[in-house]
């Protein structure tokens, strides 16, 4: 939900003039009735339909480039100088950029916010990371054939289970830290030399496989792909550690790029039966070679699952944790109840991809252009 009652009586008291609208039943999914968001000062709009026609700005977590199917619906409901603020997925598929811009709305996509201090309490995409790094060590635990912690028993001890994290970054981290406490020994690893601290101030070993990793994040603090020769390096030292876990957690992502496979199907067979491998870059392809991306399979004895959209399983969390995010953002561009765009503000130019139909992301207008010459 991008919008809860404690944000929707937030805004109210910011903005005066300002006016919340929200879809009936919305928020049920995260436990938020239709009555909690009246107390907040919001009105109920009965249906979609409803809402898109007096809103003029639309506050959603997917919007059209990142949920198609669902988001095409919505389509015939925009309107000419509409708004719209959530994840578009626009490096992933540019095309659906054309086809807001042919509705002359303006468009806020969020994944593009930069890694940069005055942005840090609207990015949503730390937020929800940190939400499937939890997630994916409990997915791990309930599938794996043993304990995490050590247990002392008059049966004789059991060590405890062996976590590899790889990829330190918020999910990786979040990782770390639940895998810990749940009595796990963890290691990990990230192409960033400077992640080292990180991973070893939450009581993981830090495993350094001497690659060179230079220039490895983008000017907005994201990563970047590295070429196939470095990647092919990287999974001859994994597969040594790989076949020393219990479970493996992957969360290596580039925006825009489809994800770096690190683990291959023969490095699954060096695995222990039993094993889980829990792939959080599945939604982008995966970082695993037999990753099925929403599905658990099974090679060599090994657990692969193809975790998709983990944040929707603990909605209520999650769901004020980006609305937090969306109110930050929402009001560094609103003043008076109106907004206000500043080309020359980092955050705004990074994000604005659409303006009243217009394409204003440079980067964006590279790719569409490219996807539509047939590139």
């Amino acid at each position: 939900m991008a919008v809860t009652p404690a944000v929707a009586a937030t805004l109210k008291r910011r903005q005066d003039s300002l006016a919340v609208l929200v879809e009936a039943g919305a928020g049920e999914a995260a436990g938020f009735s239709d009555d909690a968001y009246r107390e907040a000062g919001a009105e109920i709009a009965r249906d979609r339909a409803e809402l898109f026609s007096r809103a003029d700005v639309i506050l959603q977590i997917d919007g059209y480039g990142a949920e198609p199917d669902a988001g095409e619906a919505d389509l015939d409901h925009l309107r000419e100088g509409q708004v719209l603020v959530g994840f578009h997925d626009v490096l992933i598929r540019p095309r659906a950029v054309r086809e807001l811009a042919e509705r002359g709305v303006t468009v806020f996509s969020l994944e593009l916010l930069p890694r940069i201090t005055r942005a840090q309490s609207m990015d949503p995409i730390t937020s929800m990371a940190s939400v499937s790094g939890y997630k994916a060590v409990l997915l791990a635990a309930g599938r794996l054939p043993r304990m995490f912690p050590l247990q002392m028993t008059p049966a004789g001890t059991i060590p405890p289970a062996r976590v590899f994290v790889l990829g330190a970054g918020i999910a990786g981290l979040q990782a770390i830290a639940t895998a810990k406490r749940l009595g796990a020994t963890v290691r990990a690893y990230d192409l960033r030399p400077a992640a080292r601290e990180q991973v070893e101030s939450l009581g993981a070993k830090f495993i350094d496989f001497d690659l060179p990793a230079e220039d490895v994040e983008d000017k907005s603090g994201y990563a970047k792909e590295m070429g196939e020769e470095f990647y092919r390096r990287q999974r001859e030292f994994l597969s040594r550690v790989l076949a020393d876990s219990d479970v493996v957690i992957t969360t290596a992502a580039v925006p825009g790029k489809r994800a770096p496979v690190l683990i291959t199907e023969a490095m699954i067979s060096g695995m222990a039966p039993g094993s889980v491998i829990v792939d959080l870059a599945a939604d982008h392809g995966g970082n695993c070679e037999k990753t099925e991306r929403g599905k658990t399979v099974v090679v060599a004895g090994v657990w692969i699952i193809g975790a998709s959209h983990l944040t929707r399983t603990v909605p209520s969390d999650a769901s004020q944790m980006f609305a937090r995010n969306v109110e930050a953002f929402l009001l560094h561009h609103l003043e008076e109840g109106k907004l206000r765009l500043e080309p020359e503000d980092e955050i705004t130019r990074e994000t604005l991809i659409l303006r009243e139909g217009r394409i204003v992301n440079e980067r964006v207008a590279d790719l569409l252009e490219k996807a539509e010459g047939g590139d």
